[in-house]
């Protein structure tokens, strides 16, 4: 019997919006959503936060390694890594073969997007900027080498980017009608430009109907 596979794997930095673009996708091809993070928490009993401190990226790491290796043989639906899932040898290795989407963003944004939450341990820190800047350098050649799309998240909102992942995997044929924007939709407004740090961070579809 042949394992499981998802039908689309999501990649990229913390403020790419892998979880809310995931779960809209996931609604739009009619599938379900898994968000290794979520699966992280659920399995250690306590935050992201509250492993790094207390048992050390070296065990949070160890156990990310296991939660996803799992979640890529039982997951059918779009699954969501976690930022740094890819800097592992064998979870780069298990994507081969997989289709996986690369959802980029820039300084300014995922800074704005993230707004240096101490959620994210790794970006905590006298110099969140600095930080941010080299995690997005050392990781970007490890996301494009297990990526198979590349979609931009800057300036667009989670429909737009959900709309580019389709067209990027086939779903939506690249010269299709735009999709109706409804400016009192959350999901249709795009991060603003020049927002201040920590004030635009990327909406929580679960919260519509």
């Amino acid at each position: 019997m042949s394992e499981a596979r998802p039908v689309l794997v999501l990649v990229g930095p913390p403020g790419a919006g892998k979880s809310t673009v995931g779960r809209v996708l996931a609604r739009r091809l009619k599938v379900t959503f898994t968000d290794v993070d979520a699966l992280i928490v659920e399995r250690a009993g306590k935050p992201i936060a509250d492993m790094f401190l207390q048992d050390g990226e070296d065990a949070f790491r160890a156990l990310e390694r296991e939660v996803v290796a799992e979640a890529l043989r039982t997951t059918t639906g779009v699954l969501a890594l976690g930022g740094g899932s890819v800097l592992a040898d064998e979870t780069r290795v298990r994507l081969r073969g997989h289709r996986v989407v690369h959802l980029t963003v820039g300084l300014a944004d995922g800074l704005r997007r993230t707004g240096m939450s101490t959620a994210r341990p790794l970006l905590a820190g006298v110099n969140p900027r600095a930080t941010f800047k080299a995690l997005l350098d050392a990781r970007a050649p490890l996301y494009r080498e297990v990526a198979t799309h590349e979609v931009d998240t800057v300036r667009r909102s989670a429909n737009q980017v959900v709309r580019a992942v389709l067209e990027a995997i086939g779903e939506v044929p690249a010269d299709a009608p735009a999709d109706p924007v409804d400016p009192t939709d959350p999901l249709d407004v795009p991060t603003p430009y020049g927002a201040q740090v920590g004030g635009a961070a990327l909406p929580d579809p679960t919260v519509r109907p």
